[in-house]
């Protein structure tokens, strides 16, 4: 028998299928239900039958990963735009939830609401930087994190030819096929949530992050490329409202949590360590390859037809970012012969610190961390200032030992059945043990709705979502009669992006262009009610019909290929 969802849960679970950043962060068991319905969709499984993943079983923990990032990174792009799910308003969102979050944390904690953690952000101004300068201040975009059905579904919108998702789409993404395809069991893959972004960490050997479609690992964590610098912006820079994994959550907001201590406090450590490095001189050198400032300050010294050259670090690291090669790797050499001859002078550049010298220093005195580094360049007064000294390094142990802002452990740990799910496992076995604990583990249960199981959920939170937060197909078809949308969407390919008897929303189905009979009923209703203002329809199906009849505007058929019996008043 389904249960009914009703009063205060009637929220919680549509937001199962709309899934928006605003969403998650108030319901913070929605990412991982996300994780568990791309788990048991059968598209990630199916990816286990390319040959790119044969053998993968065999190898070792970072060979399994990086075929895994392969794979994603050649078959996806990201995407964050405002047009693929639209608009809303602070207000709405805000009177959504009020009985539920405090304002003013929420304000502290949400890019969209006031937060100003992430001084890159606050810099350029945040608004200004995702387009959204050209509306009123209370326009805020909804950025739902999308299913993988939804993120393959993207190749068939104009202007792409592959799928796309944004951050939290691609956190979920991989932590399902991390654990379907590379077998890394769900417990050492924790999600991690700031204001403005979502990543996993990884918590295998020494730890590794997903971000976006790529992978970070601790030697690119600390090795100043522009890329290392992006993936580390939020955790420097950004408090970590949520931490999820298959045994529950933890929120920066809430006093109660769902996450198995010990597995957080693990999760903490391995995190703690991965974020620390040892200073060397290898070390120092990817410092400054980001620090870009304090290049200037540098030469090297090498040997070209036995003959001794001088050269400016600036030169170097600029042709770095033209070769494969790198000058703080046993690649130096190689890199260093790309260079021309005429960028060489055969003097020591005058006023520059030689940094084979400090090398040296490293090397000969044993130096393990930045204060006995530091005393080299004191003594260099003729090419450095010690103000400039006492910044860099300030800089240089940020750089090398980073303090997440996780979190505070001091919560009320509620006692949760545990998900039990094995890499051995099949997807049927799968399917089949979630719903056996739907009961005893809400996340479980959400999961259901999240992966759209028709057949088992209560429809009611699936109509509330579909006709109350898909503005993009209102907005793309308000200037238009019944009669002309009608023609439009019936005159849409006929095939969901769902399985079985799984179902879009209105955005998904109009976003994409395809859609089965009973979606596009849904669809045509949901212009019906936010265009028209006509919620006196009913939606049934008969046999392969689907009729949609208004008491203004009289009836529409279409087709269906699922085999769902449904009769769906306006659920506004």
């Amino acid at each position: 028998m389904k249960k009914i969802i009703e009063g205060n849960d009637i929220e919680k679970y549509s937001s199962a299928f709309t899934l928006s950043d605003m969403e998650i962060f108030v319901y913070p068991q929605l990412l991982y239900s996300l994780v568990l319905a791309n788990i048991m969709s059968p598209i990630i499984w199916e990816w286990r039958n390319d040959a790119w993943f044969r053998g993968i079983e065999n190898k070792s923990f970072n060979y399994k990963v990086n075929r895994v990032k392969q794979y994603i990174m050649g078959h996806t792009v990201f995407n964050l735009d405002l047009d693929t799910w639209g608009l809303t308003s602070k207000e709405k969102e805000i009177n959504r939830f009020k009985d539920i979050i405090d304002i003013d944390a929420l304000i502290q904690s949400n890019a969209l609401f006031g937060y100003e953690g992430d001084k890159y952000y606050f810099d350029i101004d945040i608004r200004k930087h995702f387009g959204l300068d050209k509306y009123s201040k209370n326009v805020i975009p909804y950025w739902k994190t999308e299913t993988i059905e939804a993120m393959m579904a993207f190749k068939h919108k104009p202007n792409y030819n592959i799928a796309a998702g944004e951050c939290v789409s691609f956190s979920a993404l991989y932590a399902a096929a991390l654990f379907i395809l590379a077998k890394i069991p769900l417990e050492n893959i924790f999600l991690i949530s700031t204001p403005l972004h979502s990543q996993n960490f990884v918590s295998q050997n020494e730890g590794l992050f997903t971000n976006n479609r790529r992978i970070v690992t601790k030697n690119m964590w600390f090795n100043g490329t522009e890329l290392s610098q992006k993936a580390r912006r939020a955790i420097e820079n950004e408090k970590i409202t949520i931490v999820s994994n298959i045994s529950g959550y933890i929120h920066s907001m809430y006093l109660d949590a769902t996450i198995n201590k010990s597995e957080y406090e693990h999760f903490e450590q391995k995190l703690t360590n991965f974020l620390k490095a040892d200073f060397s001189a290898e070390i120092f050198i990817n410092f400054i390859r980001c620090h870009t400032q304090y290049q200037d300050i540098f030469q090297y010294r090498t040997k070209r037809k036995e003959k001794t050259l001088y050269i400016s670090l600036t030169t170097i690291f600029l042709q770095e970012t033209k070769s494969k090669n790198s000058f703080s790797n046993e690649s130096r050499n190689a890199l260093l012969d790309e260079i021309p001859s005429t960028l060489f002078s055969h003097y020591p550049l005058e006023d520059k610190i030689l940094l084979n010298n400090f090398e040296k220093y490293i090397a000969d005195n044993n130096v393990v961390g930045p204060h006995s580094a530091k005393k080299f360049f004191l003594a260099c007064h003729n090419a450095i200032d010690n103000n400039l000294v006492d910044k860099m390094f300030e800089q240089i142990k940020h750089f090398i030992s980073i303090t997440p802002h996780l979190p505070d452990k001091t919560k009320n740990y509620i006692p949760t059945l545990a998900i039990n799910l094995t890499p051995d496992m099949t997807r049927t076995d799968i399917i089949r043990y979630l719903k056996s604990i739907r009961q005893q583990n809400e996340v479980a249960d959400l999961s259901f709705y999240a992966y759209r199981d028709m057949d088992t959920i209560d429809w009611a939170p699936f109509l509330k979502a579909a006709w109350q937060r898909n503005p993009v197909s209102v907005k793309g078809m308000q200037n238009l009669s019944v009669y002309e949308r009608y023609e439009i969407i019936n005159n849409m390919n006929n095939v969901s992006i769902y399985d079985g008897n799984r179902i879009s929303l209105p955005d998904e189905a109009w976003n994409f262009g395809t859609a089965d009979g009973i979606e596009k009923a849904i669809l045509l209703a949901n212009t019906l009610i936010n265009i028209d203002n006509d919620t006196d329809f009913v939606i049934e199906t008969h046999n392969k019909k689907v009729i949609l009849t208004s008491q203004s505007y009289g009836a529409f058929i279409f087709y269906t290929t699922k085999d769902l019996k449904i009769k769906a008043t306006t659920c506004k």
